[in-house]
């Protein structure tokens, strides 16, 4: 299966992933919104998301709607 190609501008982790690659990676696409990948597999599979679902999920994460365990 061929992976379509995701024009981000710049992919980045978390600073608390301490240089391990087994986290997410996300990056903002040239044409709006946000892109997500697996770190471990950077030329694998992309979910991307419109910039108004981007906006909800992190204000979630902010907000604590999210249980952390």
């Amino acid at each position: 299966m061929t992976v379509p190609e995701v024009a981000v501008r710049n992919w980045y982790k978390s600073s608390y992933s301490a240089q391990a690659n087994d986290c997410v990676e996300a990056g903002h696409l040239a044409s709006a919104g946000m892109a997500v990948r697996d770190s471990k597999d950077p030329d694998g599979p992309v979910l991307v998301f419109a910039e108004d679902a981007w906006a909800s999920f992190v204000a979630g994460v902010k907000g604590g709607e999210f249980p952390s365990g």
